[in-house]
């Protein structure tokens, strides 16, 4: 009995080396497949973030065409007189779009909320007099038509609404861009004041 408490179970040679190696081998793996996984959802990020990019610059160029051709066209107003000021070229409805106070007032709402308010009926057109321009589409495509999913919409709105007596000598270009990416659409804004040295009355 007592040789047999003496004897020495044999250890397997390379057992616990073995095992520390799998481990090894397995934090590796784990290590290199969060890593990839890191590596797929960076891509996947950049590509999306460059897209978007892309679309807000689409849509800040669309704002800066809607400025070109509203500017063009209020030149032209007072070049042949059709304008004398500003005064009545305002964008007063819907009430309050240029009261600073009010719930409609333009600076408290979203680029689209604005186009939606304008055109409340849905069919294209502005509800409202005193729009320059609403949905213009200006990019063709190869086949030479107007490109839909660029459009720009320009107003403007007296700088002094709400606070006195208007000077019909000033006012803001209110420039909306957008660009349509199937069911997104993508806005920039331009806020622009104009002025224009009115002849004083003798």
């Amino acid at each position: 009995m007592k040789n047999f408490w003496k004897t020495k179970i044999p250890r397997i040679k390379g057992f616990r080396e073995n095992g520390v190696a799998l481990i090894i081998v397995i934090l590796v793996l784990a290590f290199l497949l969060s890593v990839g996984i890191a590596l797929i959802t960076v891509v996947g990020a950049g590509s999306k973030v460059a897209g978007n990019i892309r679309n807000q610059g689409q849509a800040f160029n669309a704002a800066e065409a809607g400025f070109d051709a509203a500017w063009i066209a209020v030149e032209d107003f007072f070049a042949d007189e059709v304008w004398t000021s500003f005064d009545g070229h305002y964008l007063k409805e819907p009430t309050g779009i240029d009261i600073p106070y009010d719930q409609n007032y333009f600076r408290k709402l979203t680029d689209l909320e604005i186009l939606n308010l304008l055109d409340q009926n849905g069919d294209g057109f502005p509800d409202y007099d005193n729009v320059i321009f609403f949905k213009q589409p200006f990019i063709r495509t190869s086949e030479g038509t107007l490109d839909s999913r660029f459009t720009y919409t320009a107003f403007l709105i007296d700088d002094e609404a709400g606070a006195g007596l208007s000077d019909p000598g000033d006012v803001l270009l209110i420039c909306i861009g957008t660009v349509g990416r199937g069911s997104d659409i993508i806005t920039s804004r331009l806020e622009i004041g104009l002025a224009v040295e009115l002849e004083s009355i003798k």
